[in-house]
């Protein structure tokens, strides 16, 4: 499987449907509280901003703007900070 193919793939069935549920996660907390913390109201800015660029990179791929070489570095990147995500979600540390 080529580069673009893994990333590809790992943007849309693992890092962009994360991203989707701690979205969830995170509105269901504010319908459960009935307010939107500060610190809620800059995760979901940063989320939706991070989901943006990631579609932006889709849309890369789809246009064929995207080498072996950059899709690699990505994927590289990207199982990185998967592997540390069980201390962190998306750079975010989870309040306890």
């Amino acid at each position: 499987m080529s580069q673009i193919a893994k990333l590809e793939e790992l943007l849309t069935k693992s890092v962009i449907p994360d991203i989707k549920d701690r979205l969830d996660e995170i509105f269901e907390e504010i319908a459960g509280s009935k307010e939107a913390t500060e610190d809620a109201k800059e995760e979901i800015e940063e989320l939706r901003e991070f989901k943006a660029d990631l579609e932006d990179v889709l849309e890369d791929i789809a246009n064929g703007d995207i080498d072996e070489a950059e899709a690699k570095e990505l994927v590289e990147d990207i199982l990185l900070a998967q592997k540390d995500q069980d201390e962190e979600d998306f750079g975010f540390v989870e309040e306890k």
